[in-house]
C-alpha cells in the first residue's frame, strides 16, 4: 500500500484513496477465499462419485491450501501493479488542478509568514476579548454592589430628612448645634448619593458598548 497520505484527494472524494485500495484488495481476497471453497467442496462431491479412490478429504484440503497460497502470491503481484496504476491515473489529483472550494487560496494567496502573523493577530484578539469580557463582568458586580449601596444610603436619607422635619416643628435651642451637624452630615450623604448615581451610569454606558 502507498504511504502516501494523499489528503487533497481525500478532500475531494471524501475518503483516502488508499483506504479505497484496501477495502478491494479485501473484497477480492474474501472472493478468493470463497471460490476455494466451492471448488474443494465440487471436488469431494466428485471424488464420493469413485467409490474406489484413495484420496481423502484431509489430502483436498492440503491441496486447496497450497493451490490458494499460490493463487494469493499472485493476486498480490498484479494487485500491487493495479494499485500503482489507479492511485496515479485515477486516484489522483494532478498539481496543477485546484479544487473549486481552494479558489479563494489562488485569489488571496498568504505566506507562510503572513498566515502566523494573521494566527497571532487572532490570537491577541482573543486576549482583548476575554480581558474585556472579564472587565465587563466586574463592572456588573461593582454595578450590583452600587444598587445595595444606593438603597441603603436613600433608607438613610429619608431618615435624615424626617428628623430634619421633626427638628423643625419641635425643635428647641437646646436641638440647634445637633439639628447644623445633622444637616450638614445629611448634605454630604446626598453629595455621596449623586457621586453613586454618576459612577452607575457611566458603568451601564460602559456594559452597552460591550
Amino acid at each position: 500500500m502507498s504511504v502516501d497520505p494523499m489528503a487533497y484527494e481525500a478532500q475531494f472524494f471524501g475518503f483516502t484513496p488508499q483506504t479505497c485500495m484496501l477495502r478491494v484488495y479485501i473484497a477480492f481476497q474474501d472472493y478468493l477465499f470463497e471460490m476455494m471453497l466451492v471448488v474443494e467442496r465440487v471436488i469431494l462431491r466428485k471424488l464420493n462419485g469413485f467409490p474406489d479412490c484413495k484420496i481423502s478429504p484431509f489430502q483436498v484440503r492440503k491441496s486447496t491450501e497450497k493451490f490458494l497460497l499460490f493463487m494469493k502470491e499472485h493476486f498480490d503481484k498484479l494487485f500491487s501493479k493495479m494499485e500503482e496504476v489507479l492511485l496515479q491515473l485515477v486516484l489522483n489529483i494532478p498539481k496543477n488542478v485546484l479544487l473549486p472550494e481552494d479558489k479563494v487560496h489562488e485569489q488571496y494567496p498568504y505566506s507562510k509568514e503572513q498566515f502566523q502573523a494573521l494566527q497571532d493577530e487572532i490570537h491577541q484578539l482573543q486576549q482583548q476579548y476575554r480581558a474585556e469580557a472579564s472587565a465587563g463582568q466586574a463592572l456588573r458586580a461593582e454595578l450590583e454592589e452600587q444598587k445595595v449601596v444606593r438603597a441603603e444610603l436613600e433608607k438613610i436619607l429619608q431618615w435624615f430628612d424626617g428628623l430634619e422635619s421633626i427638628c423643625r416643628e419641635h425643635g428647641t435651642g437646646n436641638f440647634k448645634e445637633s439639628f447644623a451637624f445633622l444637616t450638614q452630615n445629611s448634605k454630604k450623604l446626598q453629595a455621596v448619593l449623586k457621586d453613586v448615581e454618576e459612577k452607575s451610569k457611566k458603568i451601564k454606558k460602559y456594559d452597552q458598548s460591550l
